[in-house]
């Protein structure tokens, strides 16, 4: 069955989140937003697209940082509001230069960094 960006079940604004995911070592990288025209991007280029919500733009992961995402395979959960993008990272998928975003852990109460930023 063809897919249809259209399927899929946006929010208010419509955007559905995106939950990036390294395609080779299962780690979690980041979540962000796309809207239809940002998932008929990905799939079209390859190169992960998502909306900023802040800047009302596209944002191609790694246009400037040069940490791209290339697409590997995109899911869709069985609600159809949300969506798993497989990559291949080059560099860190965070703006704050670590590999994902989800760097602090809460443990008996208390927030712990459990990854630094990378070497450069």
């Amino acid at each position: 069955m063809p897919f249809d960006p259209a399927s899929l079940t946006y929010d208010a604004n419509g955007l559905i989140p995106a939950i990036a995911q390294d395609a080779l070592s299962g780690d979690i990288l980041m979540m962000a937003w796309m809207n239809a025209e940002s998932v008929a991007k990905t799939l079209e280029t390859g190169r992960v697209t998502y909306w900023s919500r802040s800047r009302k733009s596209f944002w191609v992961k790694g246009e400037t940082s040069g940490h791209v995402q290339r697409l590997r395979e995109m899911r869709v959960d069985c609600d159809r509001d949300a969506l798993l993008v497989l990559v291949e990272q080059e560099g860190p998928a965070c703006h704050t230069n670590r590999r994902s975003c989800f760097y602090t852990a809460i443990r008996d109460g208390e927030e712990i960094e459990i990854l630094t930023p990378m070497e450069d």
